[in-house]
């Protein structure tokens, strides 16, 4: 077995190569491996090292500790940045990151993710991808999944609006505009899971990958769904909390939009259909949720339909531009990371008050195509 770490300067990640496979270790258990720049130079710094190393032949990327694979970008330094003033640092983040989120999604090797505890935000576009590769997203008895960013002022970025578009039925709308976390049943359900492993099977696996031999990165895949298979989820994805709400779902969020969506649930009727998803749906829109956010989450995701990763990423990136200039980010950062007072005053009271004028001014790009930072990813 070779063991040789890449010199990532980062003690937040670990990057090494055991038995011809790329290992990325999170390792910022306090922070739930929120991702700073460093990790994001970090990791991308290993895959751009592996992408043609024929030692290396897939990749997986987990976190030795139990609560959390990834709880996202870390949304205090935003908002520390953005009130000293330093733009071009916030800039400098979302580039690296979105950058790194191409990466793994046009990645010519499997990647594997091992998506234990918490996976959101930035945890999603570090995971997702995988599936895309050839590889496989593996979820586990701890595994909350969410892209939460409407309850920050923020959208589902990272390229997540690209999987959210291919979700079934109006799932992906539902999901980025409240934000609901899916446990492993409710993930596989909606298409953005593969498999399902206990939590205590995770340790005997990473070990098993230093330890078995492969030819092929497509082996290393096929020994990780092997594992898998010897396992099934409880309840299983059709059984899930998401399936049973499904047909709710579809009916409420199908709406054109935000006023619509909530008048469509205020007069639901069916006895059957009014439980506990439907009424934690309508107070999370009606009191909690930026408005402007959720506006500007459907509209994502609708413009996400018919476009590529790179289009996505670079409208996410646009879209970070307009959020901390004229939305609700840093106003929502305060109340809920900050102050932690829990009473964001959003630029706009309720879904009513927001215009489709008010969405479509936050697509407006700040750069021309020649001038676009992420130019150059490839469609």
């Amino acid at each position: 077995m070779t063991d040789s770490t890449v010199d990532t300067h980062q003690p937040d990640v670990r990057a090494f190569v055991a038995n011809r496979i790329g290992f990325l270790e999170l390792n910022r258990p306090k922070a739930l491996n929120a991702l700073s720049t460093g990790m994001i130079d970090a990791l991308h710094a290993a895959l751009d090292a592996w992408r043609d190393d024929a030692d290396v032949l897939a990749v997986v990327i987990y976190s030795p500790h139990p609560r959390a694979f990834c709880a996202g970008g870390d949304v205090r330094f935003f908002h520390d940045a953005y009130q000293r003033g330093e733009r071009d640092t916030i800039d400098t983040f979302f580039i690296g990151e979105y950058s790194l989120n191409h990466a793994i999604f046009s990645y010519p090797k499997p990647y594997i993710a091992l998506m234990n505890g918490v996976v959101m935000g930035g945890g999603m576009g570090i995971s997702q991808a995988a599936r895309h590769t050839g590889g496989l997203r593996v979820v586990t008895d701890s595994t909350k999944l969410a892209m939460p960013e409407t309850r920050i002022g923020l959208f589902p970025d990272v390229g997540m609006s690209w999987f959210l578009a291919r979700t079934p039925g109006a799932i992906g709308r539902y999901l980025a505009v409240t934000g609901a976390t899916l446990d492993a049943a409710g993930a596989i359900y909606a298409g953005l899971a593969d498999v399902y492993l206990p939590d205590a099977a995770l340790p005997a696996l990473v070990d098993a990958l230093h330890r078995e031999r492969f030819a092929r990165g497509e082996d290393v895949v096929a020994y990780v769904a092997d594992a898998a298979a010897a396992h099934k989820v409880v309840p299983t994805p059709d059984t899930s909390a998401l399936a049973g709400a499904r047909a709710g779902i579809d009916r409420h969020f199908a709406e054109p939009d935000l006023v619509a969506i909530l008048a469509s649930l205020d007069a639901e009727t069916d006895c059957a259909a009014i439980d506990a998803w439907v009424e934690k749906a309508g107070h999370a829109i009606r009191a909690q949720l930026s408005p402007l956010s959720m506006a500007v989450s459907l509209e994502v995701v609708e413009r996400a339909r018919g476009a590529t990763m790179a289009d996505c990423l670079r409208r996410d990136l646009d879209l970070t531009r307009s959020t901390f200039a004229q939305g609700d980010v840093i106003e929502g950062v305060r109340a809920l990371i900050v102050d932690k007072d829990q009473q964001p005053s959003w630029r706009f009271k309720s879904v009513a008050d927001v215009r489709r004028a008010d969405v479509l001014a936050m697509f407006d790009s700040p750069w021309t195509p020649d001038t676009h930072p992420l130019r150059n990813l490839k469609d």
